[in-house]
């Protein structure tokens, strides 16, 4: 495969649930204020049946900024 530059998303999305390898229909997009600029963010993958655990893990911390479809990360 030839390499065209930039960045080459994965071909398959997964969760990022403990143990889960279920395709992820979401990306979670956060960052950790004390440890991350205010313009980084990190991406966790859900699948529809993790998404609110995952969401609301991230949002009791104050790190969830965004949620966006997994389809979107592959731009």
């Amino acid at each position: 495969m030839a390499h065209t530059g930039g960045h080459e998303p994965p071909s398959d999305l997964v969760c990022s649930a403990r143990g889960c390898r279920a395709h992820a229909d979401f990306g979670l997009r956060w960052n950790n204020p004390s440890l991350h600029t205010p313009e980084r963010r990190k991406t966790w993958l859900a699948c529809t049946a993790h998404r609110q655990h995952l969401s609301d893990f991230l949002t009791l911390r104050g790190f969830l900024r965004e949620t966006v479809a997994a389809e979107q990360l592959r731009c």
